[in-house]
């Protein structure tokens, strides 16, 4: 490959991965056209990018943005997955297509410039997404709240269904009366 062909494709990968720094590396190989073309088309919907590297340009790469650990991970046919909400998310969706295609392989990640091994990406799969960790951070603010609510409402309500009770047996009387 020539030198120019060489910068225009680090150009290429440059302007593709963008401020990506949650990657993850997959291998393709020996994986049906129609098994790559449904990889392709649902990750593209959920925000997903996925790229076949030539692993020397990959480097360079990931080495100028500050994750030149995730180079030992480039080794044989690598494909790179980058986007989505989160990186759980992408993680999730990656063992997902993991197990429903055995071509796919997953190989390693990177996550806020720390390098992860196929364990690594199988445990952040399994963790809770950014989306659900704000709803539990919420109920657990809310919490405190709700309870000194329902502290401060439960003497009155006992009080009310009291005075009801007490009013009741009156209510029947007159209505028998009449």
């Amino acid at each position: 490959m020539s030198k120019f062909v060489k910068n225009l494709e680090i150009q290429n990968y440059r302007s593709r991965f963008g401020t990506a720094e949650d990657l993850l590396f997959v291998n393709v190989v020996g994986m049906t056209a129609k098994d790559t073309n449904s990889l392709r088309l649902t990750l593209r919907k959920k925000g997903i990018d996925l790229q076949v590297v030539q692993n020397t340009l990959a480097r360079k790469i990931l080495e100028e943005k500050g994750l030149g650990a995730a180079g030992d991970i480039l080794a044989g046919p690598s494909a790179i997955v980058w986007g989505g909400e989160d990186v759980v998310a992408l993680a999730r969706e990656i063992s997902d297509w993991a197990k429903k295609i055995e071509k796919l392989t997953i190989k390693g990640g990177v996550v806020a410039g720390q390098p992860l091994d196929t364990k690594g990406v199988d445990a952040l799969s399994k963790l809770p997404s950014r989306i659900e960790l704000l709803g539990q951070l919420v109920s657990l603010i809310m919490s405190p709240a709700s309870n000194l609510a329902g502290a401060i409402l439960g003497p009155g309500s006992v009080l009310a269904s009291q005075v009801k009770t007490i009013a009741e047996p009156e209510e029947k009387k007159e209505e028998a009366a009449a």
